[in-house]
């Protein structure tokens, strides 16, 4: 992988698979991000997120009060955001099948992440309109098309109504070049491809160094090991 004391990839270099890339990952002694003070804030200053107080009634009749969170940022189709599950082949055989995910330090949590590439649906566009965009952004991998669009889904219902659909995004490499990713200003992401196969046990060897992995991404790596061992007959 690429160094990652500035969070920046390096440019794109020729390589024989993916794989190659520098093996080197963001050092939690490094010399980067961090927190330098927390403070309460007052809704009216904040730009992508409010405070909402729900009153309802439950089951019994009982009017209660709930607290959530909601994104200011949500546009006409009512959908958040997207997540981008790869599906990455390498027409040359050069490198069995594989996935993209990426490292991000996330100030909310005070901590390097590891996550599948993911961002916020624009104004008139579709959410796998936003997938093909956000992988291209945030890896420089080209989709060739969306295969599987999840349901509207959400992550903690307990505390926002924020939304999300995954999709799955296939991308055929046609030659050995590792692409370089068009991050926006102030955006500071690292990719890393990851042979299906080995998804759990690199996630794993993350935690002990020190990330944090992201649930979607965790679930599905999960899923992946279940559906195996029931396959063996192992559950």
């Amino acid at each position: 992988m690429w160094r990652c004391s500035r969070l920046r990839p390096s440019p794109a270099r020729h390589l024989h698979s993916p794989f190659q890339q520098s093996k080197r990952t963001i050092r939690m002694s490094d010399k980067g991000p961090k927190i330098l003070s927390s403070e309460e804030m007052d809704v009216s200053e904040a730009k992508w997120i409010t405070l909402k107080k729900l009153n309802w009634m439950d089951a019994e009749g009982t009017k209660r009060a709930w607290e959530c969170a909601e994104r200011r940022t949500r546009k006409g189709s009512g959908i958040d955001a997207v997540a981008i599950l790869t599906l990455l082949r390498s027409k040359k055989n050069a490198f069995p099948l594989s996935t993209v995910v990426i490292e991000q330090y996330r100030p909310p949590i005070d901590k390097f992440i590891i996550e599948l590439p993911a961002g916020l649906i624009d104004e008139n566009e579709t959410a796998e309109q936003a997938a093909l965009r956000e992988l291209h952004e945030e890896t420089g991998y080209k989709g060739d098309h969306v295969t599987l669009s999840s349901p509207v889904i959400v992550a903690d219902p307990g505390m926002t109504n924020a939304n999300m659909k995954l999709c799955v995004v296939s991308v055929n490499v046609e030659d050995d070049t590792v692409p370089e990713p068009k991050l926006d200003p102030g955006e500071f992401i690292v990719k890393r491809v990851v042979e299906l196969s080995k998804l759990m046990d690199e996630l794993n060897e993350y935690d002990k160094k020190g990330f944090v992995v992201d649930a979607k991404l965790y679930h599905f790596a999960s899923g992946l090991v279940m559906a195996q061992k029931i396959q063996d007959g192992l559950l």
